[in-house]
């Protein structure tokens, strides 16, 4: 009895370890894509180039949101000003938001499931180069880690008090 009780011990701490809460993105979420013209090199740089002008502009839109309607009327009344954005990077571009398919992403953990979601979209010239896209709202898209080989813990529990904070 005496050795099952350091196993057993040992066992729950490798369990807890290794035991992760699934973390899921809720529907009223509204993600933030963009796609690039090809997988060029200069096509690539001008997808960031366009995800660093409207990210800086959409983080400081979304910090004022309290809950989806807000977000999604802040967005529908600076769709003017993101299209003039994007079309002084990148002439020929389509701006949407709707709903829009979404490929599935896992990053630190978190997995992002593929589907239809309410979305901007901003895609550059043809849209046939890989793509970036987080989640806008609630606002996760600056929260992002600097290696997204590892399974970062602490990342997915700041993701999950940013949901939580909004659910």
């Amino acid at each position: 009895m005496k050795k099952l009780i350091p196993i057993l011990f040992m066992f729950f701490i490798v369990y807890s370890f290794n035991h992760k809460e699934e973390i899921i993105i809720p529907d009223y979420a509204i993600r933030f894509r963009v796609i690039a013209n090809s997988n060029s090199m200069k096509d690539q740089e001008l997808k960031m180039k366009v995800k660093n002008a409207l990210e800086k502009d959409l983080d400081k839109l979304m910090v004022d949101a309290k809950n989806k309607d807000e977000a999604v009327k802040l967005i529908n009344s600076n769709l003017d000003n993101i299209r003039k954005k994007v079309g002084k990077i990148v002439p020929n571009n389509e701006v949407n938001f709707g709903l829009n398919y979404f490929p599935s992403k896992t990053y630190y953990g978190v997995n992002y499931e593929a589907g239809e979601y309410e979305s901007l979209v901003v895609t550059l010239g043809n849209g046939l180069g890989n793509n970036w896209w987080c989640v806008m709202f609630p606002p996760l898209c600056l929260i992002e880690g600097k290696d997204n080989n590892s399974d970062n813990i602490e990342y997915r529990l700041l993701i999950k008090d940013i949901l939580d904070k909004y659910s």
